[in-house]
């Protein structure tokens, strides 16, 4: 089978009208414009998309995490919908906590909505654990949110846990006809 390339960098300025674009997608402007160009502009935002030749200039997924004081608060994971089930969110979400573990965070948390089973799955995999609920945290329809926590990725035995979670984000690509360029979210292009 022939394999198409993914390619994870960080995204800049360059990359806003993308970035809202996929948001209008997936979450019907949950950020504005300037919300987004703000994430951008700070030093404590990490914003990193998802990108396929196959493709085009098309971002095929965004990931953002916060750096909030030893934290990284994820704020956004999201896939084009044409693209779900295929591995792309598991390939973001390793690279945002590879990013995080590079920066020295020791923890990630992140909220989800409580009905949105794929998702929590998916952070579960990834040793996820719920550590309480936000009442009536969604304004579009007053759902809770479910505050999942990772801790220790800081630690020295964290790298055999990222080495474990490569070989499992790289079989999902796979299985979907992908495959994962070198890790390279710090990369400039």
């Amino acid at each position: 089978m022939n394999l198409f390339e993914l390619k994870i960098k960080s995204l800049s300025q360059e990359h806003l009208s993308l970035i809202v674009e996929l948001d209008k997608t997936c979450f019907n402007g949950l950020w504005s414009k300037e919300a987004y160009q703000r994430e951008l502009d700070s030093p404590n935002s990490e914003i990193q998309g998802l990108f396929s030749q196959k493709t085009g200039e098309r971002l095929l997924g965004m990931g953002c995490f916060w750096s909030i004081l030893e934290e990284a608060h994820i704020t956004i994971l999201a896939i084009d919908p044409q693209y779900h089930r295929q591995g792309m969110g598991a390939a973001l979400l390793y690279s945002l906590l590879n990013t995080a573990r590079d920066r020295n965070l020791e923890r990630a948390t992140l909220e989800v909505r409580a009905s949105n089973q794929s998702a929590i799955s998916l952070y579960e995999k990834f040793g996820f654990k719920t550590a309480g609920r936000r009442r009536r945290y969604y304004k579009d329809n007053g759902e809770d949110a479910l505050i999942l926590w990772l801790s220790g990725i800081h630690k020295p035995e964290f790298a055999q846990t990222l080495a474990n979670w490569e070989t499992f984000v790289n079989q999902g690509l796979n299985k979907s006809g992908w495959k994962r360029e070198q890790y390279s979210a710090t990369s400039s292009e």
